[in-house]
């Protein structure tokens, strides 16, 4: 193998790519690997032929204005085309394309290419009729089931943008959304289904509207009749599904229209420190050939394949790997409507793994963890076979090395860490199937670098950290395809938060480090962002919501272990002066804000009141100390700490709801020898 510029020779006299030894990994890998960091365009042209395009591109990577870095330029292309109507006409409209499993309503649907494709040719039409066209926004509000698909290829066959909002928001949180990305319709179901309970999206959609400052033109509303009753329609504003379904009957079809490689396929709202909005941009071109690439080369799916991303058309999982990776590919995508216990027992991952004959799995560690304490002896998953399990991949929150073992000893396949963002749309690191790499990498590491990622591990100063030691992860500019283009309607935000730091990086901002194999390690998050069972939550947009009950003067809410979720929030909150309400009542009363504004994915149940809280001179909350403490670590106190001695009741506060048992005294800095 002919090695390129990103050779170097190490120490001991080896030669290495990009920091891996060349002896070290496999050589189909680092060759792939060589080329799209030594020449990504030619890399990414050969690539680029997955797509069908209308109009082939002129240019492959322009990068004369970055961090707005232009895949494909001039090339014209649909997304819809690429995901439906190409398998219709290579004569594959029989095949299966999505699995819909609903324990929740006791159905199981099989939808093929050719339903998928009738059922959206009607949509288009409707929404066609009802004024949608090239670069409308439309917002979506649905559960997990095939409908959401359909209306998010409707829109992009129209070259109209969709915006995914995940169903278990509550309505101030769709309202923002609503608000920032001023769609021209917004698509909602009547009702999503948990366990026990009904959540009525028609309810909550109607609330954020009223609330909004912007007004959409109509609301498709898809009415699930076997889950609650119809609910209240605005005669003026609310249109049934099958009325705009019926709309698109006569007449040809709607054709799709093409869209240039870096138009906007979707924007998709992801937490963060800001306050302002973050709609992460994403284009189409470099996007749909990304996703294809990676969902055969990381996790081993081949057309005819049935994979399962066990995750929700709200995240950025399920846009990829849900949706447009499967059907662009040809597979068939498994979207499964329940949870890994209760809906009804321990054993449905075995099931659907077994009845659908699913290759490989997407899903994150806490549910495993769930399938765990439910049933540690597998009575339930053990009269199932798992012959058709390649490997099972996990991201999204840490996943201690107990559950890792304990997966891979119950499922009998490969338990594959990886690394990614909302932002990056794909894994940035990963254990890949499709090489002949080593699935049995060192423990905790999220894997190498994919192929594109020219991955550093800095310090603060902008010097490269060495091997082993802990920095901040970054990405060399230009990104490979498939990346976030901006944010949306918020380009100086998007250089300021992700480029500013590092100029010609990009900032994950996430810390971690390499060995000496070139293996990378995520360790921690930068920001105050918490992983709740996959999902991130914004400490900051938590602390927001309890500061708007009247009887609340401060706050300070951090991440805390928990055995199933692996973290949840936890909050002190400080009384107005005066208050006469009681600890447990007030408790309560901010539990169900914190419901109503953020929802129920917070897991927002630990909380209570203190006196005063740990601060900087300058004023800054010390939320790092508090939950190094919580952890029963050794906190060290910098010396500009105010008043030391506010840990004394911060313990009491803790140990209040079973944490900090055993943390020892926090140490001030400057005691220190």
């Amino acid at each position: 193998m002919e090695l390129g510029a990103t050779n170097n020779v190490s120490d001991s006299g080896s030669a290495s790519i990009n920091g891996m030894p060349v002896e070290a990994h496999d050589p189909s890998y680092l060759d792939a690997y060589r080329r799209s960091i030594q020449n990504p365009a030619a890399f990414w042209e050969q690539l680029g032929k997955l797509l069908d395009w209308d109009r082939p591109w002129k240019q492959v990577l322009d990068n004369s204005n970055p961090p707005f870095t232009k895949w494909y330029v001039g090339g014209y292309l649909n997304a819809c085309y690429n995901a439906i109507d190409r398998h219709i006409l290579a004569g594959k409209g029989d095949k299966v394309a999505l699995i819909h499993d609903s324990p929740l309503t006791d159905t199981i649907r099989h939808v093929t290419y050719q339903e998928l494709y009738d059922q959206i040719i009607l949509l288009a039409g409707g929404l066609t009729k009802l004024g949608v066209e090239k670069g409308d926004r439309v917002v979506i509000y649905m559960p997990l089931i095939p409908e959401t698909i359909i209306a998010m290829l409707a829109v992009v066959r129209l070259g109209a943008v969709h915006s995914v909002v995940f169903g278990g928001f509550a309505a101030r949180e769709l309202c923002s959304r609503i608000e920032h990305v001023e769609p021209k319709i917004v698509i909602a179901a009547n009702a999503g289904v948990e366990p026990g309970k009904v959540v009525p999206y028609l309810d909550i959609m109607h609330s954020a509207i009223n609330m909004s400052r912007w007004k959409p033109e109509k609301h498709i509303i898809y009415m699930r009749e076997k889950v609650t009753s119809p609910g209240v329609l605005d005669a003026q504003s609310d249109l049934l599904w099958s009325s705009v379904l019926n709309m698109g009957k006569g007449g040809q079809a709607v054709p799709c229209v093409p869209i240039e490689a870096n138009d906007p396929l979707y924007i998709l709202y992801t937490s963060g420190t800001t306050n302002k909005p973050k709609g992460v941009l994403r284009t189409i071109g470099g996007h749909l050939v990304a996703l294809m690439y990676t969902l055969n080369k990381i996790y081993g799916v081949n057309a005819g394949d049935t994979w399962w991303a066990a995750s929700d058309m709200g995240w950025v999982v399920g846009h990829s790997y849900i949706c447009y990776g499967p059907l662009c590919l040809g597979a068939t995508s498994v979207m499964y409507e329940g949870k890994p216990d209760r809906t009804p027992d321990p054993g449905q991952y075995f099931r659907i793994i077994d009845q659908h004959k699913v290759c490989s799995i997407f899903s994150v560690p806490t549910s495993f963890r769930v399938i765990r304490r439910a049933d540690p002896d597998i009575s339930y998953g053990r009269q199932y076979s798992m012959k058709s399990l390649r490997a099972i991949f996990i991201a999204g929150e840490h996943c201690d090395f107990e559950t890792k073992m304990w997966i891979q000893k119950t499922f009998k396949v490969p338990v594959l860490n990886h690394w990614w963002q909302t932002e990056t749309g794909s894994a940035v690191t990963a254990t890949c199937l499709g090489f002949n790499q080593n699935l049995d990498p060192p423990m905790y590491s999220t894997g190498l670098p994919l192929v594109g990622y020219d991955i550093k591990v800095l310090k603060p100063d902008g010097t490269e950290s060495q091997p082993m030691e802990l920095g901040r992860i970054v990405l060399k500019l230009p990104l490979p395809p498939g990346n976030m283009a901006t944010l949306y309607r918020s380009d100086d935000l998007y250089r300021k938060l992700y480029f500013q730091k590092f100029p010609g990086y990009y900032d994950t901002m996430d810390a971690g480090y390499r060995d000496e194999l070139g293996y990378v390690f995520v360790t921690a998050r930068d920001d105050d962002v918490i992983n709740v069972a996959g999902h991130r939550l914004s400490t900051s947009s938590l602390e927001d919501a309890v500061l708007r009950h009247p009887d609340v003067v401060d706050v300070a809410v951090f991440g805390v272990p928990e055995a199933t979720k692996g973290q949840v929030p936890l909050c002190l909150y400080i009384p107005v002066e005066g208050c006469t309400k009681t600890d447990a009542k007030l408790s309560a009363e901010i539990i169900k804000l914190i419901r109503d504004v953020v929802g129920p994915i917070a897991a927002f149940r630990l909380i209570t009141s203190v006196n005063n809280l740990p601060r900087t001179r300058s004023g800054k909350t010390m939320r790092k100390a508090m939950a190094d403490f919580a952890k029963n670590e050794r906190v060290v106190l910098p010396a500009t700490i105010d008043d030391a001695s506010v840990f004394i009741e911060i313990r009491r506060a803790l140990q209040h709801l079973g944490y900090a048992m055993s943390a020892p005294d926090p140490i001030v800095a400057k005691l220190l020898d």
